[in-house]
């Protein structure tokens, strides 16, 4: 049976091409949990948070002082980022203090600061 055309946004015919899609869908398995990541990276509260702890150990308290948020909203989302594995914690007697989990975030919100600022040139 023939294939049927139609017309797609950007493409003046639909013409599959079946070597590209076998050789790529392999390659789509190593996405898995990307989407989770940027989920998570997705709440400017937790941005701030993670940004805040690559910058220095924080706990909870100086957290919530420097976000302008309860104890409880940011233990909140801390425990979202500890569960996503982006930051890691230690206790130090009563406190408990967060810091990232490693240098990979580092780098992506340095790649992705650079993409704003490119754009707004």
């Amino acid at each position: 049976m023939p294939q049927k055309r139609r017309t797609v946004p950007g493409c003046e015919t639909f013409q599959l091409d079946p070597a590209k899609i076998r050789r790529l869908e392999p390659t789509l398995k190593r996405t898995e949990g990307l989407a989770d990541v940027f989920a998570i990276l997705a709440d400017a509260t937790r941005t701030k948070i993670l940004f805040a702890v690559s910058q220095e150990e924080l706990c909870v308290c100086d957290l919530a002082g420097l976000l302008g948020l309860s104890v409880s909203t940011v233990s909140h989302h801390l425990r979202l980022l500890r569960t996503a594995r982006l930051v890691r914690h230690r206790k130090e007697g009563r406190m408990v203090y967060y810091h990232l989990a490693d240098d990979h975030i580092v780098t992506l919100m340095r790649v992705c600061m650079a993409h704003i600022r490119e754009g707004r040139r």
